[in-house]
């Protein structure tokens, strides 16, 4: 019977559970493309470099 009292409550937790796991994933996902951005970059210049 308590737990039929908190359902709202729980439901709160596991969505914000949810919307935070999301966030996080998104992140990761901006990050790992601003540091193949990086990299890219980087290995472009090197070649040039070392083809003079």
């Amino acid at each position: 019977m308590l737990e039929k009292q908190f359902t709202e409550v729980i439901q709160f937790i596991k969505q914000a559970r949810f919307n935070a796991i999301k966030s996080v994933n998104t992140e990761l996902i901006d990050l790992t493309g601003k540091l193949g951005n990086i990299l890219v970059k980087r290995l472009k210049l090197l070649n040039g470099v070392n083809r003079l």
